[in-house]
């Protein structure tokens, strides 16, 4: 079947079916529609959560920065499955024996203040909207390449079907609807590595194909791939860093605590019965997380290897590039890359004329030279990260329905992430700003109705932000876990295991990390303008802290939160006495309060 026809077919289904579940599972109450009435399974809740936390970014650009980066990119490994361990270990239990199921609605009772919880809603929503531009973006890129629509309908039509089952389902309808999408992101990206992993090592198993000697020779797929990335001038890929290693640390540290500041996730915690369930559904999770993030080091190795060997097959003999090779000739590429030259995402520009395709470092001096020896005049080809995943597929020419299955599982990783940031927004909105602090009296059917409309008008700008994405829109996800990082963690932490700790002291912390990140961020992405200069000349250029870009300034931001929340804290009146038996008992491993979201 055609290859066109067969996408329509495999992710129409999938849409029928996540619309099925939302029919099926639909929110009748505030209780539904936040928490799923609370009595998941944690089996299940376990892939909710892993289909919910494995965004776009995980899917689609994860094994894209790992093969580019090569050892450095195992900094969104550290990172991001770090963080989540973190989360399950020190906050979800505690946070879900407090009985609050809105992370501003636990800061508003822990730091006894509206205000402070005014300044988490702040927070959430500058995080939440910032991580769903990326979604959003995961979203057009897919349905562009795979639908054969523009960005802007593949946009329009990931919105529509977020509003069908996250609007009238809610949590209840997220739930069982992000079951149905892990299991398809998950046999999306498992089963194209297995054929690949299969193809170049023998090896079925991924994890252990990485590892492997090449078929046909007694080399290993690493070993080779050293030499393939370093004859074309890039720096060895099993020791490769991108910028210093403290910017490394840093920005592993910025995405860990970043991820476990995330009201999204968070949440999913509370649709469990028990504090014992919230736990073993953290380790349901995690073993479904480790299946895609032990596979995508090996994606993302075999995937370069493939790319380069499409351009300059002559690497992989061994023979020294630019004497023997003058790369592809443009007018015999293969058909994957025609596809996917239509999306704008790889471009190649014929700069010495020749009609071929020549793929290399030319910012390497000693490249360079050995390149404009022959007549090279620069590297042509620019692929975008982002395609690595979906196009691996097409690249090692596996059968259609496999590439139509990872069109699928794209969509659904985005979906799945965007779905939940949604109801983030949606109760924040409606419970923590309307119900507590704007309109006590509220009715349960008015609440219900508000967190509705709240996500609707959420879905709109996040397909607004999709189509006209800010300046920055690069990198959005790891800014996402920045802010987090640097607004919502630290209270959480201190709220838990600081018993001491005040409204004074939480409310200056959260806004004193959230601008001083976003100012060094907003700085270095030429945003702020005074007198038509960028202010980024103002803080000493580009990366100006010690080499640190603003995709890793979450950790500097947490470190200024928990600085200034300390200080203000010893010069401020103590914190109740109420409130710090109410910290040594949600610290006290008995029982678990109801989670309706009530004093």
């Amino acid at each position: 079947m055609e290859l066109q026809t067969l996408t329509y077919l495999v992710v129409g289904a999938t849409f029928a079916l996540y619309i099925g579940i939302a029919i099926w599972a639909r929110a009748g109450s505030t209780k539904d529609f936040y928490v799923a009435g609370g009595g998941v399974h944690p089996v299940t809740n376990g892939m909710a959560t892993a289909a919910d936390w494995m965004s776009a970014a995980s899917f689609i650009s994860m094994a894209g920065l790992i093969s580019n980066m090569g050892y450095g990119g195992g900094l969104f490994l550290m990172g991001w499955t770090g963080g989540y361990v973190l989360m399950a270990c020190l906050l979800a239990p505690y946070l879900r024996k407090f009985g609050k199921f809105t992370v501003p609605a636990f800061i508003a009772d822990r730091y006894y203040s509206k205000t402070a919880a005014a300044v988490a809603v702040i927070c959430l929503l500058v995080m939440s909207i910032t991580y769903i531009i990326g979604q959003m973006t995961g979203v057009g890129v897919t349905f562009s390449r795979f639908l054969g629509v523009t960005n802007e309908t593949g946009i329009y039509l990931g919105m529509g079907i977020v509003f069908c089952y996250a609007v009238f389902g809610g949590m209840k309808g997220i739930t069982y609807t992000q079951v149905a999408q892990y299991c398809v992101l998950i046999s999306a990206y498992t089963i194209p590595a297995i054929f690949i992993s299969f193809q170049l090592t023998g090896i079925p198993l991924p994890q252990l194909g990485l590892g492997g000697t090449l078929a046909g020779t007694d080399t290993t797929l690493l070993a080779r791939l050293d030499q393939v990335v370093t004859d074309i001038g890039f720096g060895q890929y099993t020791t490769s860093v991108a910028g210093s290693t403290l910017n490394m640390f840093v920005y592993t540290i910025s995405l860990m605590i970043g991820t476990a500041g995330l009201p999204h996730v968070i949440i999913r915690f509370f649709t469990v019965p028990t504090v014992a369930a919230a736990r073993s559904s953290a380790g349901w999770a995690l073993v479904f997380i480790a299946i895609l993030y032990t596979t995508a080091p090996a994606v993302a190795a075999m995937a370069r290897y493939n790319l380069i060997s499409t351009v300059h097959p002559n690497v992989l003999t061994g023979e020294q590039l630019v004497v023997q090779d003058g790369g592809l000739v443009y007018d015999q590429r293969p058909d994957w890359m025609q596809r996917w030259e239509v999306t704008g995402l790889l471009r190649w520009e014929d700069k010495n004329n020749d009609g071929r395709i020549q793929y290399y470092n030319d910012r390497n001096p000693a490249m360079a030279e050995r390149a404009a020896a022959v007549g090279w005049a620069g590297n042509e080809l620019t692929v975008n990260a982002d395609i690595i995943v979906l196009a691996n597929p097409e690249i090692a020419l596996l059968p259609n329905w496999v590439i139509a299955l990872v069109a699928a599982g794209g969509v659904a990783a985005a979906l799945s992430t965007a779905a939940g940031l949604l109801l983030a927004i949606s109760s924040a909105f409606s419970h923590d700003l309307l119900k507590k602090i704007f309109m006590p009296t509220l009715s349960e059917k008015g609440e219900l109705m508000a967190g509705k409309i709240a996500m609707a008008f959420s879905i709109v700008l996040a397909g607004w932000l999709g189509l006209n994405p800010p300046g920055f829109a690069a990198g959005t996800v790891a800014l996402a876990f920045g802010i987090a990082a640097c607004s919502i963690f630290p209270a959480l932490m201190m709220g838990i295991f600081n018993k001491k700790m005040n409204k004074e002291g939480a409310i200056a912390g959260m806004i004193a990390g959230l601008i001083v990140t976003l100012f060094y961020v907003f700085a270095h992405k030429g945003i702020f303008f005074v007198k038509g200069t960028e202010y980024l000349g103002l803080i000493g250029g580009a990366n100006s802290f010690f080499g640190i870009t603003p995709e890793a300034f979450g950790t500097i931001g947490a470190l200024v939160n928990f600085g200034t929340a300390y200080v203000v804290s010893k010069i401020t009146p103590a914190c109740p006495e109420h409130i710090t038996h109410m910290v040594e008992d949600v610290r006290t491993p008995r029982g678990s309060k109801a989670i309706d979201g009530a004093h």
